[in-house]
Formats: structure tokens, sequence, C-alpha cells
């Protein structure tokens, strides 16, 4: 008990669990106040709106893809950790792991069970805490990435980024010509031992090159190192 106590949230970290599965937000809920987090289930994405709006949770865990569309009406949407959860056991194509991720979803976790989807939450919790200490801004080329503000501008204009997709370029723009593989920007971005496919990384760099290249198609920042990853054109 000692080990777990250790590792106990701070008490400051509030989550927002969407599902009309009472079963499923009960465990959910019970197991992450177990473990310090401040809980509240919701049963649509209309009473998560306004949950959000109420007391500004540190993540948000979504059961159906569709509701995302609500949330997306929330100007907190583009910064709030979002990772769409499934009953444990459920399966769920590749496919529709990915368009969880292109609709907005920072993670997609589906044949997991109970104690392995809060492992994971716990690791992305971890993880943004980590990368939330960092106050700093970051200039290569016309583009600007401010972490106080949380803003990401191309020659001065604004660029809307989900919060991976930022946290991706924040962590390029700080290693600007560095080389980092599919693997390492996972780790790094996602955390150690969280599973996830190197195509889920592809997904997002793809929309990155779409949202900040004058030609996505010819990217002149993020570059794709061959038979290596990714790297940021630092010139």
């Amino acid at each position: 008990m000692a080990g777990k106590e250790a590792r106990m949230a701070t008490g400051r970290e509030r989550l927002l669990i969407i599902t009309s599965n009472d079963v499923l937000a009960g465990v959910l809920k019970k197991s992450l106040e177990e473990y310090g987090y401040v809980t509240e289930a919701v049963r649509d994405g209309t009473h998560a709106v306004e949950a959000i709006r109420r007391t500004s949770p540190t993540l948000v865990l979504v059961e159906h893809r569709a509701d995302m569309d609500q949330l997306r009406r929330e100007p907190r949407f583009r910064t709030l950790p979002v990772v769409v959860i499934r009953q444990p056991g459920a399966q769920c194509s590749e496919d529709e792991c990915l368009a969880d991720l292109e609709e907005g979803a920072d993670a997609s976790l589906c044949g997991l069970s109970y104690r392995e989807i809060i492992a994971r939450v716990r690791a992305i919790l971890r993880r943004e805490e980590f990368l939330g200490l960092t106050a700093e801004q970051y200039v290569v080329g016309k583009l600007r990435l401010d972490t106080v503000r949380h803003e990401v501008t191309v020659g001065g204009k604004p660029v809307e980024l989900t919060l991976k997709e930022f946290q991706i370029l924040l962590h390029l723009m700080q290693h600007p010509a560095r080389a980092f593989s599919r693997d390492e920007l996972l780790d790094r971005v996602w955390g150690k031992g969280y599973a996830l496919e190197q195509h889920t990384l592809d997904v997002h760099i793809h929309s990155l090159r779409r949202k900040l290249e004058p030609n996505p198609a010819r990217p002149k920042y993020i570059k794709t190192v061959r038979g290596i990853g990714y790297k940021l054109n630092g010139q």
C-alpha cells in the first residue's frame, strides 16, 4: 500500500468521464478516486461541455466518438487531453482507432482491462504534468510556440493544434535539426510503455503538416528522415 500512496495524485487533477454506461463510469470513477483524482461522470457531450466550463478538468475520458462533436464547441477542447475508452475487452479495428485520433482524441484505448485503462490514464497524466513545467517560447523560422499561452503561430497567424500535436511540435522545436525515430517520439510524447502503433504518430504528423506547412506535400519544417523518423528543419 505504501507504494500506491507514493504515487497518489496531488488532488488538483480533475477528470471528466463521458459515457452512458453506468458500470463503466462507476468502475472508472471508483478506481481513479482511490488514487486521489477528483472525477465526475456525465452521460453525453452536451452535459460534458457544461462540466468543462464549470470544473476545468485536467483530462477527459470519452466512450463514444460522437460525443466529441459536442466538445469541439468548447474553446478549451484543443488544449484538453482527450482519451477515447471502451468497455474492457471490447475490440476495435485499426480504422476505428485512427478515426478517433483524426477526430481529435490524443489516445484510443480498446481491448484493455480496467487495470490497464487506469494505468494508461495515469501515465498520460504524469506526462501532461511533466510537459506543463516548461514555460518558454520557441522560434524556428516563421514558427513560434508559446508554452505559457499554449499558442502556436506561423508568420504571426495563430494555428489551432490538438494537445498531442502541440506536444509533438514542442518536442521537435526543443531539439531542432535532431532526427527522432518514431518509437522515440512516441515514448517522449505519450510516455514509455504506452503501446501505440507508429502509424498513430504518422497521423499526427500528417495533421501538423496540413496546419503548419505552406505546401504539406513538400514540407519545409517537419522533415521525414528516411529509415529513421522525423526532425524539425532548423534552417
